[in-house]
């Protein structure tokens, strides 16, 4: 058998895919074990959810078409009484005709009346109202379940403006009812006119389904009243979370959710541009189909019979292929690079895997030897390049302190100032070194100032609080004498004096001791561009290498300590820089 290696199928020599290929061994398995139980159960399962929804749906639909018939029906008795009050009501009359403001309230105390004791017969309703545009007056009636003074005025008003930009309105049709939103509540107004004066009477539209709450439509579903364009008038709370489309067609029903899937069944009422609408969630429909309970019953005995046969085919194929693969990236996981897939008949795809496993994994035991050493290397080069970076200026200031003192003969302070150049420069030879006691580093940089005490005669001074149990504990040399040296710089004058302090101790940081370094000067301080660059990570250096001491000592610190060394820098108060350093605790050479 020929195999192509150059893509993810091997083809044999016949162009066909060959059976040991595990694609077609678990494409077949799966398709044996799964299909005929995918066939039966999806077929079943949309013939009984079919049936299921349809007899639900035309019961639900009975049950709103029985609702809607009794609601429209109270509706009528007041369509009913409000058209013959506004054509025979001699209160209603009388009030209209009324000449005299005297006349008008006797008439009005009459309709009040009447419309009181009236209104007791009528259950469906929650008041009446007649406004009289003429007298700028307002009567409202209400029955027993009555509204809040806020809600009564926000009724009153609603009704005066939507009567003063509509004066023509004529309620004398069948379907008079109009659904209004007033703030949050969705209500129902009849209005018709009757000469000059407006009567019509009005229902929260919460109160219409108040005797249907007892229905029970399942955990989450509920009955509600919505406007003929599908906007929930009541309990818009069913909706919350899932986007319901309440417009029913000619159906009667629909299955609507973007979330949760609800069998929305509904009946148009003929007295107003309303429908009464039940929301049934589909899950619990289905909850006791008799025909899937059935087919649950059947499937646990077919999947007895397919399963071990499915299950050994797999094992077979794939199971231990991966199980001995798994194993080998366990140990190697550990650290083990020596670990090999153990080589075992199987499919050609899992030989070629392990083949080349076996081999991926030879060659990186080779090469990660190679890549630490040269990493350690590289990185012990960049640690010596970095600390032999020296200010020349350094070197030259010192020669001209040495000429300018012998010049004046002053012999002492010339043979002093040899001998601190001999310790600085003896120091700075052996700086190569990854890490120096605090002792050492702290004799160099005292060592330093007094070299620059002599350059700034009275203008700067220095002192040092270091405990004597640190003074063994290693640090990255030159990281205290760059930052004195940053100060001395930036900083000292001739003008003013400038004192420099220095102070070292041992504290907690976390679940860890640390050393923790001090330096603050009393000098001008750092610029604000400076704490805003080293704040956003940048490398402060520029054509004059002004600030590179600072890069130098981050750059070490990241690359001798990773993330385990803190460094801080900002600006004390009245003046002067603040540098603070958090390194880990460290006695054992290196």
């Amino acid at each position: 058998m020929l195999q192509r290696r150059g893509g993810s199928t091997m083809i044999s020599a016949t162009g066909k895919l060959s059976f040991r290929s595990i694609r077609v061994k678990l494409i077949s398995g799966v398709l044996i074990l799964t299909v005929p139980l995918i066939v039966i159960l999806i077929y079943s399962n949309a013939y009984a959810v079919s049936v299921v929804r349809n007899q639900v749906a035309e019961s639900y639909s009975n049950m709103m078409n029985l609702y809607m018939k009794s609601m429209d029906s109270g509706l009528e008795d007041v369509d009913k009484y409000i058209n013959n009050m506004a054509g025979t009501g001699m209160e209603l009359f009388a009030m209209d005709k009324a000449e005299t403001e005297e006349d008008y309230y006797k008439a009005k105390i009459a309709l009040y009346r009447k419309l009181n004791d009236d209104i007791i017969m009528y259950k469906s309703i929650n008041g009446f109202f007649v406004l009289s545009p003429k007298w700028d007056n307002f009567l409202q009636v209400q029955s027993s379940q009555s509204a809040y003074y806020d809600e009564t005025m926000n009724i009153q008003q609603d009704i005066q403006d939507r009567l003063k930009a509509t004066p023509d309105i004529n309620g004398f049709y069948s379907n008079s009812w109009e659904t209004r939103r007033i703030g949050n509540v969705y209500y129902l107004f009849h209005t018709v006119k009757s000469g000059g004066l407006y009567f019509g009477a009005w229902v929260r539209a919460s109160n219409g389904i108040a005797p249907l709450k007892e229905i029970r439509f399942g955990a989450s579903g509920g009955m509600l009243l919505a406007t003929r364009d599908g906007t929930a008038m009541t309990d818009s709370s069913l909706l919350e979370g899932n986007h319901l489309d309440l417009v029913i067609g000619a159906s009667g029903y629909k299955i609507s959710g973007d979330k949760k899937k609800v069998l929305v069944v509904g009946e148009q009422s003929d007295k107003g541009n309303f429908s009464l609408v039940s929301l049934i969630p589909d899950d619990e429909i289905l909850e006791k189909l008799p025909y899937f309970q059935r087919l649950a019953t059947m499937i646990p005995f077919i999947t007895l019979i397919f399963i071990p046969l499915g299950l050994f085919f797999l094992r077979k194929i794939i199971l231990l292929p991966l199980s001995r693969l798994m194993a080998a990236m366990r140990r190697i996981h550990t650290g083990n690079l020596s670990a090999r897939v153990e080589p075992s008949p199987s499919s050609i795809e899992f030989e070629y895997v392990h083949a080349t496993f076996n081999n991926m994994m030879g060659q990186i035991q080779g090469l990660k030897n190679d890549v630490y050493e040269e990493q350690i290397s590289k990185q012990r080069e960049e640690l010596q390049a970095l600390q032999l970076q020296i200010n020349p200026h350094f070197f030259l200031n010192s020669l001209n302190i040495i000429y300018s003192l012998a010049k004046v003969k002053d012999y002492e302070l010339i043979l002093e100032m040899s001998q601190c150049l001999i310790k600085h420069f003896r120091f700075m030879f052996k700086s190569t070194m990854k890490f120096v006691h605090i002792q050492d580093e702290i004799e160099h940089t005292k060592n330093y100032l007094r070299i620059q005490e002599l350059r700034f005669m009275d203008s700067l001074s220095s002192e040092c609080s270091i405990p004597p149990y640190v003074l063994n504990v290693l640090v990255p040399p030159l990281i205290i004498q760059t930052f004195v040296e940053n100060t001395i710089k930036h900083s000292v004058t001739l003008d003013e004096p400038t004192r420099i302090a220095i102070s070292i101790d041992i504290v907690e940081q976390g679940l860890e001791p640390c050393i923790q370094i001090v330096i603050q000067d009393s000098g001008r301080g750092f610029p604000d561009s400076v704490l805003e660059a080293i704040r956003q990570g940048s490398r402060l250096t520029n054509e004059q290498g002004e600030h590179l001491g600072i890069w130098n000592v981050q750059r070490r610190l990241n690359l001798l300590y990773q993330d385990r060394a803190q460094i801080e820098f900002s600006n004390a108060t009245p003046t002067g820089a603040v540098v603070k350093m958090w390194l880990p605790l460290n006695t054992a050479e290196t």
